[in-house]
């Protein structure tokens, strides 16, 4: 990572933090702000002050880890909207009317509904999604959950929901020393993956695929890729479960998954002189 993107990175966190800090400070205490900035008292705009501020920490935060400009912008015009329609519920004794609180708290649903559609046409995978180089892992580039089918030695099989993250001619998965697929992959590197929902039931085609255990430099790639592509389930979630659950289920294990190359087919020269 470059300096620049050291700069941009911590001057975007600190932003964010700012504001987030100063948003919750004018909800919470709006008179102690007040009279730390030196600023004239009104309890409802500095409410409302307080919520365009976590709008904007959201969408300066979830910049760092949301790879969808629009995702982010609704997200944070979401939070903004909603706290700003409960500020008018808590501050009606102040002023206003009862219909300018209902029609913030539409405004916000709206942008929320607009937030789930954006999500879902993303296949719900808002972190990096990198390109593949092959027709075979095009379809898994912004795959959310992949249903991974491995072998023992006797081809009695095995499956398992995982996440995937292409990048260009191959995919990595993740898992962890004492795994059933793990073990699996031990004795047998051919393995099978489909797309599926979360709980694993497929929704696509199957591929055929090999799988190499990973080390060193690029065991660490594998979950970089991982993390960019997951920001809060494999950024943060799975490598947190991993670590406390060491003792049982063994280290953190990645793999590499390069689709299989189907069998030669016989050239029609070939054909004939077997004839």
């Amino acid at each position: 990572m470059t300096w620049r993107r050291r700069y941009v990175l911590a001057v975007t966190t600190l932003a964010g933090l700012v504001s987030a800090v100063t948003g919750g400070w004018c909800l919470v205490s709006p008179r102690s702000f007040a009279d730390r900035v030196d600023f004239p008292y009104h309890e409802h705009f500095l409410h409302d002050i307080g919520a365009f501020q976590l709008g904007i920490a959201a969408m300066l935060l979830l910049a760092l880890i949301w790879r969808d400009a629009l995702a982010t912008a609704l997200a944070g015009f979401t939070l903004a909207g909603g706290v700003h329609a409960v500020n008018h519920v808590i501050d009606l004794d102040h002023g206003g009317h009862a219909w300018q609180a209902w029609a913030l708290a539409a405004a916000a649903v709206i942008t929320a509904v607009a937030l789930g559609l954006r999500v879902a046409a993303l296949g719900y995978v808002l972190g990096e999604v990198r390109p593949a180089a092959t027709p075979a892992l095009a379809r898994f580039a912004r795959q959310k959950t992949v249903l991974l089918t491995t072998f023992r030695r006797d081809s009695t099989a095995g499956s398992t929901p995982v996440s995937i993250a292409v990048d260009g001619d191959r995919a990595y998965v993740r898992s962890f020393e004492n795994a059933a697929k793990t073990r699996r992959l031990r004795a047998n590197p051919a393995a099978e993956v489909a797309p599926s929902t979360a709980r694993g039931t497929p929704t696509g085609t199957a591929l055929p695929a090999r799988m190499r255990r990973l080390d060193g430099a690029e065991h660490r790639r594998a979950g970089r890729l991982l993390a960019a592509k997951y920001p809060l389930l494999h950024g943060v979630l799975v490598p947190l479960a991993h670590r406390v659950l060491r003792a049982k289920t063994g280290r953190t294990v990645h793999f590499e998954l390069l689709p299989a190359q189907p069998p030669a087919q016989p050239s029609e020269r070939d054909a004939r002189s077997a004839h």
